[in-house]
């Protein structure tokens, strides 16, 4: 048999790698949620998510009080059954962040037990597509560096082999904006992808304004121009630019994915597997993409989110915003401008366990 004996969760605090500011926050610290499962025939499963800085405590809360009683004696082969259960057993908090986070870790934990026990790597057994894929890079982009900063942070990137660079704006203005666009375009040529992204903080008509800036600078998409839950102002935006729209780290539901993709609200989708519930659920979201003909390019962690992507035919980029290095022996490997999926058996995530417990603080 394969049945869970034992379930734990505890959270630990990582350090941010640089300063992290964008339109709407500052990320603060990464609130690290971990789960580890152990099976009757041996074998220990580690999931995680995260935070950036508020609300951990609840999550761990969420799990050590409801989610891991409800995995003690089911047979964690069967990954699909215990994600219900769980969901079924905190229907009066989903779908919101706290659940969704929660049950993330323990899926994690569980499909690293499924690729355990298969002596198979993620990407393989979540679908197999592809060993690698293409990256580009947000650390160099953040809306404190100024357009000299981003102009010289996107030269680098490109001589490191990155396909694009992401760019956040937000600013007072949309002169100042566009500014920001047009120095990294003049500085790096048309070869090179460019990506911005506004978290959320402008209206409907302040976002069709802008995307009309950003035309002439050849954008490959405008991320989170409007706060997640207005379908509608997407709609309305996506319809008005050329510029493709990409929406997804702050869905929490497949059912919000479906929406948006029925209503041609999106053209690329950014699942985050933390705060979707998971990769069971995140597989799910990256299929009804491709039915739609959108691609997938998931939202920070790199480090899962790279297995993920190589999974399926539609995952377009990996973004590269490192934050585990404190608590990890082994880098997430690029060749060539790709991203290579671990190769190694399970999540392929190489944790320092020292490391992890000198930052455990519950």
């Amino acid at each position: 048999m394969a049945k869970v004996i034992k379930a734990e969760a505890y959270l630990a605090d990582i350090e941010v790698e640089t300063v992290r500011t964008d339109a709407a926050q500052a990320f603060l610290k990464q609130e690290t949620l971990f789960v580890e499962l152990t099976a009757d025939d041996g074998l220990t499963g580690t999931g995680y998510s995260y935070t950036i800085g508020t609300g951990g405590r609840a999550v761990l809360s969420m799990l050590r009080e409801h989610l891991l009683p409800t995995l003690v004696g089911h047979d964690s082969r069967e990954v699909e059954a215990a994600w219900r259960k769980m969901y079924d057993s905190t229907r009066a908090t989903m779908v919101g962040p706290i659940t969704a986070l929660g049950l993330a870790a323990v899926d994690l934990a569980l499909w690293d037990l499924r690729c355990l026990r298969a002596d198979e790597p993620l990407w393989r057994v979540a679908g197999g597509h592809r060993p690698a894929v293409p990256v580009y890079d947000t650390e160099r982009g953040w809306l404190q560096l100024d357009e000299a900063e981003l102009a010289a942070g996107a030269l680098e990137a490109r001589e490191q082999g990155f396909s694009g660079v992401k760019i956040k704006i937000g600013r007072p203005t949309a002169g100042e904006d566009a500014a920001r666009i047009r120095t990294v375009r003049e500085a790096v040529g048309p070869g090179l992808e460019i990506m911005v992204d506004a978290n959320q903080v402008f209206t409907p008509a302040e976002a069709v304004r802008r995307a009309a800036r950003l035309e002439p600078y050849d954008v490959s998409w405008f991320e989170e121009p409007l706060p997640a839950d207005d379908v509608a102002g997407h709609e309305r935006l996506a319809a008005s630019t050329a510029v493709p729209v990409a929406v997804g780290e702050s869905v929490y539901s497949l059912a919000h994915f479906r929406e948006y993709l029925q209503r041609g609200a999106a053209g690329i989708v950014q699942p985050d597997v933390s705060r979707i519930g998971g990769i069971t659920p995140w597989l799910k979201v990256a299929h009804l993409a491709e039915a739609f003909g959108a691609e997938v390019c998931p939202h920070f962690l790199m480090e899962i989110h790279v297995s993920l992507a190589a999974a399926v035919p539609n995952g377009r980029f990996v973004e590269y915003i490192p934050q585990l290095r404190a608590v990890t022996t082994r880098q997430l490997r690029i060749t060539d401008g790709l991203a290579q999926a671990p190769a190694e058996p399970g999540l392929g995530i190489a944790w320092d366990r020292d490391a992890i417990d000198d930052r455990r603080v519950a």
